[in-house]
């Protein structure tokens, strides 16, 4: 009887397992909202081949945060922040996952890391970002933009003095030493974050390069 009993509690407790257990973990992966962060000059059409290769990979709750990109970075980390909060309250989601480009990468950094944003973030993924400046903003001063992205500036230094991959997020960056823009190349990659060196590809080429952002979806879909 005792032997019998035993045999009927396992039964129950596996069952009782079988019920609580996620019945599709890779669709629970996906359902991860994604919002991608443009760069200078740039607007939510960059992304187009993001968005083909996430939804190809099952991911639907795609959206794009658009900016002026010729103000000041601390107003655009404001807008995110409330484009988060936006997209977190219609998906129901406490966490999105963060894909910026370029000069996105610093409205992404001054979000999460003055900002509080690393509380409702899940992973950040930074391609070819300007996350230490690039000497090449040394082109175009006239904006705000720009002076807080050139190498040494107050916006800078501060960011520096702080975490460079505050909270529990995962943080990993893509960069190339055929960028071209940002100046010295290496200047995209973040303490604590996985660094990948992709060969030669250049800064706008990472936009339509599927290969990495078929990465991208896998990192966040881990």
């Amino acid at each position: 009887m005792r032997t019998r009993l035993s045999v009927v509690g396992a039964a129950l407790i596996a069952a009782v397992g079988l019920a609580v257990s996620p019945a599709n973990p890779a669709a629970a992966a996906t359902s991860t909202p994604v919002i991608f962060v443009h760069g200078f000059i740039g607007n939510g059409s960059n992304w187009t081949t993001a968005l083909s290769v996430f939804r190809a990979g099952g991911f639907t709750r795609l959206y794009t945060y658009d900016y002026n990109w010729a103000g000041s970075n601390t107003v655009s980390a404001a807008g995110l922040r409330d484009r988060v909060n936006q997209v977190k309250a219609q998906t129901g989601a406490s966490k999105v996952a963060i894909v910026n480009h370029s000069m996105g990468g610093l409205v992404t950094r001054y979000y999460l890391e003055e900002l509080g944003g690393s509380s409702s973030v899940s992973h950040v993924a930074s391609i070819a970002g300007a996350n230490h400046g690039t000497t090449y903003a040394g082109a175009c001063l006239i904006y705000a933009s720009c002076i807080e992205m050139y190498p040494g500036s107050l916006f800078l230094l501060n960011l520096s003095a702080g975490d460079e991959t505050p909270g529990t997020a995962k943080y990993r960056t893509w960069y190339s030493a055929c960028d071209g823009i940002i100046i010295p190349y290496t200047s995209t990659r973040l303490d604590g974050a996985t660094n990948t060196n992709v060969a030669c590809e250049t800064h706008l080429g990472f936009l339509t390069n599927t290969s990495v952002m078929t990465q991208i979806r896998q990192f966040i879909a881990a």
